[in-house]
């Protein structure tokens, strides 16, 4: 479902992902770990074309998201980090413009929209301006937008980031639901290693832009001679407070001049 080798992104002199190469079979629930600027983010920016390697090679759902870029978004959804909702808009509007953005046929739409309003438990405020929303009920509404296109792999960037601890149990169980029911590939990262211990079956530890890591929870706990994931995180990834040094500040204003002038 999603093949990576030897995936390489610089920013001038700043290499931000480096060297990684890993495989995803459909179906699989994978947890994509690392901490702050391990280089997670960049990493699905290029699985979803929003950023272009600068070597290497990326294989979604049997197709190349650099030369096909649309055949590759049809083939996934993303739920982004930071919100991505028109606030000014309606819960169904915000869902339709997505239906007609990817050519969903129209007579298809009104069905298929109020299949997902009722799967996030949205449907009775549809009408309602998203502005209105909690954060948990965005967040859902998100996924519902993200399922439209009917994805074969759906990609969460810190999903659940900022949510109360019930509103983040109701968003996994629909993830799980239609990991389990539909077969669909899920890769998502976060922060909280309670989430990842309790519902990937497979995790990929990246730091400094490297894979460090890779197995099943109990797999890394062992190799790590850990009591817990987190315990395993640190002993992987280090003690160090992540912090944005002078340094790092640097290395953002070199990204920044290298995307300006691409």
């Amino acid at each position: 479902m999603l093949f990576v080798k030897n995936l390489v992104k610089k920013f001038g002199d700043f290499t931000a992902v480096d060297d990684i190469s890993f495989r995803i079979e459909k179906g699989e629930f994978v947890a994509f770990l690392g901490p702050n600027g391990a280089g997670k983010t960049t990493s699905i920016k290029m699985f979803t074309t929003l950023l272009h390697p600068t070597s290497g090679t990326i294989e979604l759902n049997g197709i190349n998201p650099v030369k096909d870029t649309f055949d590759a978004r049809r083939s996934f959804g993303i739920v982004f980090q930071d919100p991505s909702l028109d606030d000014e808009l309606t819960a169904y509007e915000n869902i339709e413009i997505h239906a007609v953005l990817y050519k969903i046929p129209k007579k298809d739409r009104p069905g298929r929209i109020k299949e997902l309003l009722n799967f996030v438990e949205l449907w009775e405020r549809r009408n309602n301006l998203v502005k209105t929303f909690s954060g948990g009920m965005k967040r859902r509404l998100e996924i519902a937008r993200s399922l439209m296109h009917q994805p074969a792999i759906l990609f969460l960037d810190e999903p659940t980031s900022g949510l109360d601890p019930q509103t983040r149990n109701h968003m996994w169980e629909y993830i799980q639901r239609l990991n389990r029911e539909q077969q669909m590939t899920v890769v998502f990262t976060t922060h909280y290693m309670e989430e990842a211990a309790k519902f990937a079956r497979k995790i990929i530890i990246i730091d400094h832009g490297k894979k460090i890591e890779e197995g099943t929870p109990d797999e890394l706990i062992k190799k790590a001679h850990a009591s817990t994931l987190e315990d395993a995180f640190l002993n992987f990834t280090g003690h160090d407070i992540r912090e944005e040094t002078a340094s790092a500040a640097d290395r953002m204003r070199q990204r920044r001049q290298a995307w300006r002038g691409k």
